[in-house]
C-alpha cells in the first residue's frame, strides 16, 4: 500500500509540475489556434494591426549649476571678443554635462562668432542628435544650423533650417 502511495504521489506531482509548464491559452487565429467562426479573425489571414508606440517622453534640458555658471562665463568673454577663451569655458561645462545639448549650441555660436560656420554647423547637428523629446532643444540646434548655413551662402538649406525650427518652437 505504501509502494502504490508513494507512486500515486510520485505521479501527481509530476502531473502538477507539467500543469505549472503547460503554455497559457491560444489566442484565436493564432496558429494552433481555433478560429470560431464568425468571429472577427475568422477567415482572415492578417493579425491584427500592432499598437502604436508610444511617443518619445516629453523632456526639458536645463543647466546644472556649474555649467550654468561656466555658460554666463563664456558669455562675457564671447562678448568681449575672447571667442577662444569662450570655447575653453564651453568645453569645461560639457565636461561636467556631455549629453546637453544646449550646451553644444552655446559651443557652436562661439564658433560662429569665430567664423567657424562649418564647425558651428557640426555643433548644431550633435545638439540636435541630442535634444531627442524636447522640441525647444531641437529649435535652438536648428536656428544654429540654419545660421550656419546663411554664413556659409547656403540660403535654400538655411531656409528650411529656420522652417524646422519655427515648427519645433515658434518665436
Amino acid at each position: 500500500m505504501i509502494k502504490g502511495a508513494s507512486a500515486l504521489a510520485a505521479l501527481l506531482t509530476a502531473w502538477a509540475l507539467a500543469a505549472c509548464a503547460a503554455p497559457g491559452p491560444v489566442p484565436p487565429g493564432a496558429p494552433g489556434g481555433a478560429v470560431v467562426p464568425g468571429s472577427s479573425t475568422a477567415g482572415s489571414a492578417q493579425p491584427p494591426p500592432p499598437a502604436p508606440l508610444p511617443s518619445q517622453p516629453a523632456r526639458q534640458f536645463r543647466l546644472g549649476t556649474a555649467a550654468s555658471a561656466l555658460v554666463a562665463q563664456a558669455h562675457t568673454q564671447a562678448g568681449g571678443g575672447e571667442y577662444a577663451a569662450a570655447g575653453a569655458t564651453l568645453e569645461r561645462a560639457l565636461r561636467i554635462e556631455p549629453d546637453n545639448p544646449l550646451l553644444w549650441v552655446e559651443l557652436g555660436r562661439v564658433q560662429l562668432g569665430e567664423g567657424n560656420a562649418a564647425q558651428a554647423d557640426s555643433m548644431g547637428r550633435k545638439a540636435l542628435a541630442l535634444a531627442a523629446g524636447d522640441s525647444s532643444a531641437q529649435a535652438s540646434a536648428w536656428r544654429l544650423i540654419a545660421d550656419s548655413l546663411h554664413a556659409r551662402g547656403r540660403t535654400a538649406d538655411a531656409l528650411d533650417a529656420e522652417q524646422r525650427a519655427a515648427a519645433l518652437a515658434p518665436q
